[in-house]
């Protein structure tokens, strides 16, 4: 128990870390959206204390098939409402000025011609100031200015990708771009989860189907470390954690309260169902029993596998010096519409 604010005792909140493989499980729809509904899910099982993605670069100037398919539809539009085929129903509004125009080109002449000219000419005096100056400029004229920066990311198009780790930003995610080197992206995922298994957190949140975290996922399970995994089709990964999510599911929102219950951990270091004990109101439930050993998992020579598993892969074991203690996060800040 501890004390609030309001000085009542309440029951500890747990904290929750979340890691997101960009490179293995990027969004399949708009990154904002995404990150805010891995948000509400990870936020169900204590305080979100980190949440942090990492890709190469290649991963930020990508773009998905979704993003070149929306843009096409938006330029066919435009060419259709300029030459008076197709009348919108409602005049477009500018989200500053509150201006109408006839067309979108229209609505996007305007705005490069009005606020991106003024926004330049704050950017301007915003570098001429220095110190604590400076940093009030930015936050009530180029951070602050809210209305902007939405209106911005519905008409300017990105020079280079799609505004992905502006969007995760603007979720709250902390993005980390990384070498363009083979696996560099997993080598700085495990560093930071390696940080939070010593922070003294209680639940890990890892988003990939990367089975080179199974041993992470093993050392946090026995440093008594909750972990849930996030993935789609491959559950080889999910099988080392107390918790396996579907990824589609977290996108889409169709995580319920019964997807997030963790299996029970045993003294013996496997996992049952959570609450199984055979019966079903007293009477044995023989489709019960047969879903717990589809699932479930047993415990032969020293080595953890499924009922009806063929076999696992063979892991590569890591060292104690495989990673760096001295690792911390650096931020990036040359992705943005400004």
């Amino acid at each position: 128990m501890v004390r609030n604010r309001q000085g009542i005792y309440t029951p500890k909140q747990k904290k929750v870390v979340v890691l997101w493989d960009l490179d293995n499980k990027p969004p399949r729809g708009p990154p904002y959206q995404a990150a805010m509904a891995l948000k509400q899910v990870a936020g169900k099982f204590g305080e979100i204390v980190d949440m942090s993605a990492f890709a190469n670069r290649h991963a930020f100037i990508h773009l998905p098939q979704w993003v070149v398919e929306e843009r096409r539809e938006r330029k066919n539009i435009d060419i259709l409402e300029r030459k008076g085929i197709v009348t919108p129903s409602e005049p477009y509004v500018c989200g500053v000025c509150g201006r109408k125009c006839k067309t979108n080109l229209d609505l996007k002449k305007h705005f490069r011609q009005l606020h991106e000219r003024e926004r330049q000419k704050k950017m301007n005096r915003m570098k001429s100031l220095k110190g604590k100056k400076r940093q009030r400029y930015k936050e009530k004229y180029i951070s602050g200015n809210h209305k902007y920066n939405e209106a911005a990311r519905n008409l300017v198009t990105p020079k280079v990708g799609y505004g992905l780790a502006s969007e995760l930003r603007r979720a709250g995610v902390y993005v980390k771009t990384v070498e363009d080197k083979p696996q560099a992206a997993d080598w700085a995922l495990k560093r930071q989860m390696q940080h939070s298994m010593s922070r003294g957190i209680d639940w890990l949140f890892l988003v990939s189907d990367d089975k080179d975290f199974v041993e992470m996922l093993r050392r946090a399970r026995e440093a008594n470390l909750g972990t849930v995994v996030v993935g789609d089709r491959d559950r080889a990964l999910g099988r080392h954690a107390d918790l396996w999510v579907p990824w589609i599911g977290v996108e889409n929102g169709d995580i319920t309260e019964k997807d997030l219950v963790p299996r029970k951990r045993e003294d013996d270091g496997w996992f049952s169902v959570s609450g199984f004990d055979g019966e079903v109101d007293g009477v044995e439930d023989v489709n019960f029993v047969l879903d717990e050993l589809v699932v479930g998992r047993t415990k032969f020579g020293g080595m953890r596998i499924s009922v009806f598993s063929e076999g696992e892969e063979d892991e590569e074991e890591w060292g104690a010096e495989d990673f760096d203690e001295d690792f911390f996060l650096e931020d990036n800040e040359d992705d943005g519409y400004f």
